[in-house]
């Protein structure tokens, strides 16, 4: 009874973390390149109302992703314009993104509300692999969009690590001047991977509606995009660090519905408020031990991120 709970636990885990993940790695991609975004939240949600509204007119869940990575992307675009162009505070900036997002999902959202039937993204066990006793369960019987972000993982790896695009972006995250002087356009490489950064938010506002939580409510992230920025520093902006956190928060986030069935819970009830402030704790938690080891091992954030680059002060 215990293990098939751990397995449970392990595998709604991996289904939980999928959106977060999305998040997370787009936040890394734009802090590589420098520009702190904040408003991860707002593009969650409305990539979130964009992609259920859209399936629910169209009947085509794939359309509503797509079209709600294209709305993540403009407004990361919007959020670029601002940092990038008229070189304004990111925080400011990513903050009123939120802001932005948040209202605007509210209110176009709000006719949706009602909505509880619409297409979703299709499930799919994967041949072979999801007979595997336990590992089977717990990472091959899922939604088409968790498959996606296993594959994500190591593409952004190996882009981050083993590509010249991606020393480009490191190198401009690092020192943005001394990639100005190799050839590299400084401004271009942010205003990519924030637009990318605000792509992935968007396509985890779909996943989270269109696959894990098929519905559309207001606020319906319930603060996981900040949560995808917290982990950026647990994950000292790696991809695959990144994956560990967001798949660990997300079986976090689901112990206490599943704890409910345990018979000492049944007959504590109380003990249920100490679970549902576990994903919290665990995001205090995280943000701690990750800030500890940066200043410890003094690897972490990129050491141009959240300033401004000017280029006439580049040989300062």
């Amino acid at each position: 009874m215990e293990f098939a709970l751990l397995v449970n636990i392990l595998a709604a885990g991996v289904r939980s973390g999928t959106p977060i993940l999305f998040a997370t790695i787009g936040e890394i991609f734009a802090e590589r390149a420098g520009v702190l975004n904040l408003g991860v939240e707002g593009m969650m949600l409305m990539g979130a109302m964009t992609a259920f509204g859209v399936a629910h007119a169209t009947g085509n869940p794939w359309l509503g992703l797509l079209v709600a990575m294209v709305v993540g992307g403009l407004l990361a675009l919007l959020h670029a314009f601002v940092t990038v162009t008229l070189q304004a505070d990111q925080v400011v900036s990513g903050l009123a993104l939120t802001f932005l997002g948040t209202g605007l999902s509210a209110v176009l959202g709000a006719p949706l509300v009602q909505v509880r039937q619409a297409p979703r993204l299709p499930a799919w066990s994967v041949p072979g692999l999801a007979d595997i006793p336990v590992l089977g369960q717990i990472f091959f019987q899922h939604n088409i969009v968790v498959y996606l972000g296993f594959l994500l993982v190591p593409l952004a790896w190996f882009y981050l690590y083993r590509t010249r695009w991606g020393l480009e972006l490191r190198a401009v995250g690092e020192y943005p001047a001394a990639a100005d002087v190799l050839g590299v356009n400084v401004f271009l490489v942010r205003y990519v991977y924030v637009v990318l950064g605000g792509v992935l938010a968007g396509m985890a506002g779909a996943a989270l509606s269109l696959a894990i939580t098929p519905l559309w409510i207001e606020g319906m992230t319930a603060g996981q995009g900040w949560i995808a920025v917290g982990l950026v520093i647990f994950a000292g902006w790696d991809p695959v660090r990144a994956a560990f956190g967001a798949y660990l928060f997300g079986a976090i986030r689901r112990l206490p519905l599943d704890m409910q069935s345990v018979a000492f819970f049944l007959r504590n009830p109380t003990y249920g408020y100490f679970l549902n402030m576990l994903p919290y704790l665990f995001t205090i938690v995280v943000l701690v031990i990750g800030s500890r080891e940066a200043l410890r091992r003094r690897v972490g954030a990129p050491a141009a991120l959240g300033i401004p680059y000017v280029r006439e002060e580049r040989g300062a």
